[in-house]
């Protein structure tokens, strides 16, 4: 079975290792970088197939990149982390078609739960149930 790759965009260090440590450890190929521009220009963008981005970055916000992917006909399942949610942001990302919108801290049984529901809902089957 192919794995499934997540690739998380945080322009905060920290927050990005941490998040990709925990991916791991729930069995996910993944994939961290700095910025959007950087997951841009990865060779990882075609093959991803959940992503975790933090709204608040320079140059380019998650849901700005979240916009250029659909714009670009990538739509890559989304879920957006903010250290600063509000409601106005959370019901515009919903909308707008994200998958989730979390507030950090992020709680771990939440962002488990978000990315089960992109990976079941993508058009990967791992068998039908």
């Amino acid at each position: 079975m192919k794995k499934l790759l997540v690739s998380i965009v945080e322009d905060d260090r920290f927050f990005r290792e941490s998040m990709r440590r925990f991916m791991k450890s729930l069995g996910y190929t993944v994939e961290a970088f700095p910025s959007a521009a950087d997951f841009l220009a990865s060779p990882h963008l075609a093959e991803t197939t959940c992503l975790i981005a933090d709204i608040h970055m320079p140059v380019m916000t998650g849901l700005e990149l979240y916009r250029h992917l659909v714009d670009e006909g990538r739509a890559i399942p989304t879920i957006l982390v903010t250290a600063y949610p509000n409601d106005a942001d959370r019901a515009r990302a919903l909308n707008n078609g994200v998958v989730c919108y979390l507030g950090k801290p992020v709680d771990e049984d939440d962002l488990k739960r978000c990315v089960s529901a992109v990976l079941m809902a993508g058009g990967t089957k791992a068998g039908d149930s």
